[in-house]
């Protein structure tokens, strides 16, 4: 089944093209048509679990440093190669110069058959080359020029180090605005989270702000509790003893593993029609088999 026929039910009344993948339908369970983060160097252990992943899912392939070319190229491609959808990212700060961006891009599209990519401005302070954020690189034209559908974005339920509430609205729109008038279509991507309520109220906001486009939740796979920890204070994400404590962690106890399930509960107890069109995102801290079985278990409950 195409992305346009899966996607009819969330996005017929829009007039522009459908190229979303598959978004929840009364009929669904909140764990269908999730996507995954993989890193390059976890290719070997995404071909192994291959089998138990759903077919066409999208996979997202990070920009990290040291990586090369050839090493994102492949990557992209071996996503491909295994009957997943690739989208790779692309971090602004990271790249030197735009010949290095259109040459990915075009690597990217020749041999893997890209079609969505997430961009992001990246880690660094100080640009490596002329792109400052995310905007710099959607305002070149070459996306589109290159015959992307998707263009994914983030999304800041928790606020950003950097920017006020307003101004990440702001930037948003602008962002979604910008895709869309290229003729491509917005994703919101959103970091991983511990607290159901916060993202249903961001979604609420999100949709009275008139912004209909599709939404995936990012989720913490199943970890131990000190490398989730880890991760959230990396990532800026909350996480108090009181917003832990309704993810089933205690910070008095920090050993042993955690999973999303109280999370997903709650978000798929209190999700409805004012929330939009909502699908996961999972990042594997734990493992891609880990995160895999995890999912397959509880979409079997």
């Amino acid at each position: 089944m195409t992305d346009e026929t899966e996607a009819k039910g969330a996005d017929a009344q829009r007039d522009r093209p459908i190229v979303h993948p598959a978004w929840l339908h009364p009929h669904d369970t909140l764990i269908e048509g999730y996507s995954l983060e993989v890193t390059a160097k976890d290719i070997e252990a995404l071909t192994n679990a291959a089998s138990t992943i759903w077919a066409g899912a999208p996979i997202a392939v990070p920009y990290l440093p040291n990586e090369s070319h050839e090493a994102r190229v492949a990557a992209a491609k071996a996503v491909r190669d295994l009957g997943f959808e690739p989208m790779p990212h692309f971090s602004a700060r990271r790249i030197g110069s735009h010949d290095e961006f259109v040459r990915f891009l075009g690597d990217a599209v020749k041999v893997a058959g890209v079609e969505r990519c997430f961009v992001v401005a990246g880690d660094p302070s100080t640009p490596e080359g002329p792109f400052t954020d995310s905007m710099t690189m959607i305002e070149t034209g070459a996306f589109e020029s290159a015959g992307i559908k998707v263009i994914g974005i983030g999304g800041h339920p928790e606020g950003h180090p950097v920017m006020s509430e307003e101004e990440c609205w702001q930037a948003l729109e602008t962002k979604c605005a910008a895709i869309e008038a290229r003729g491509m279509a917005p994703l919101i991507v959103t970091q991983f989270a511990f607290d159901a309520e916060v993202i249903l109220r961001w979604l609420k906001a999100l949709r009275v702000r008139g912004l209909d486009h599709p939404v995936r939740i990012g989720v913490p796979g199943p970890a131990g509790i000190k490398t989730l920890a880890r991760f959230a204070a990396m990532c800026g994400v909350g996480a108090s003893a009181s917003v832990l404590a309704k993810y089933g962690i205690s910070l008095g106890r920090l050993i042993g593993p955690a999973g999303p399930e109280k999370f997903l509960d709650a978000l798929g107890r209190d999700l409805g029609p004012e929330h939009g069109a909502v699908r996961l995102h999972f990042y594997p801290f734990g493992g891609v088999a880990k995160t895999v079985d995890w999912i397959t278990a509880y979409a079997a409950r």
